[in-house]
């Protein structure tokens, strides 16, 4: 069994739990995990930069001087993509940088980016989390002795109205729930915080091939 610490929400040490090692992944998935996270991050991409190739800039119907006698490279028009207000060579259009990744490999990428995240220590257990005052005070004051100045994902079992209260104005710090979490989160921050219930959420969520 792996053992993940638990904090009361004044941030001092309240024990251990167990995490069941059988349904770690640490020997494989370390390819699925960067896989997964490059496919996330593609998507994120909007993909609406544009440029005018010279077909498509207004103007350039007439010659703009004479062919020969003004001592000027010859020009046919001012479209031409060396000219200032000209069409762009090679430039950007509109395009869907999305990626596909099977089901099986987006499974295997969280079970082995929170298995790591288990097995180095950083994810712990907030004690009273669940029924936490939705003052930033209390959070704050549990971030500082837990987390120090690290980022912190929190991951509840269910929607936590109070703890999204508390959190919206503390920097570096996001709160979601252990159904919704996906490995790009799990990787991006230092430390992990959970109440009990989530942790046990996340257990079985790894356990179930996500």
């Amino acid at each position: 069994m792996s053992k993940v610490s638990i904090y009361n929400l004044s941030g001092d040490a309240a024990g251990e739990k167990d995490f069941a090692e059988g349904v770690m992944e640490l020997k494989r998935g370390s390819q699925a995990v960067l896989d997964v996270i490059t496919a996330y991050r593609a998507g994120l991409r909007a993909g609406t930069a544009s440029t005018k190739k010279r077909s498509e800039v207004s103007g350039g119907g007439a010659k703009p001087f004479k062919q020969k006698g003004t001592g000027r490279a010859r020009r046919g028009s001012n479209r031409s993509p060396i000219l200032r207000g000209g069409g762009v060579v090679f430039g950007p259009h509109p395009r869907d940088y999305s990626k596909k990744v099977n089901k099986k490999t987006v499974a295997l990428a969280f079970r082995r980016a929170l298995s790591d995240k288990i097995a180095t220590g950083a994810v712990a257990v907030a004690d009273g989390l669940e029924n936490m005052e939705p003052k930033t005070k209390v959070l704050a004051g549990l971030l500082k002795k837990v987390g120090g100045s690290k980022a912190v994902l929190f991951v509840t079992a269910q929607s936590n109205k109070n703890l999204n209260m508390a959190a919206r104005n503390v920097p570096k710090v996001e709160v979601t729930t252990a159904a919704q979490v996906n490995t790009y989160q799990v990787t991006r921050y230092p430390l992990i915080l959970t109440d009990a219930a989530g942790l046990e959420a996340l257990q079985t969520r790894i356990s179930e091939g996500e």
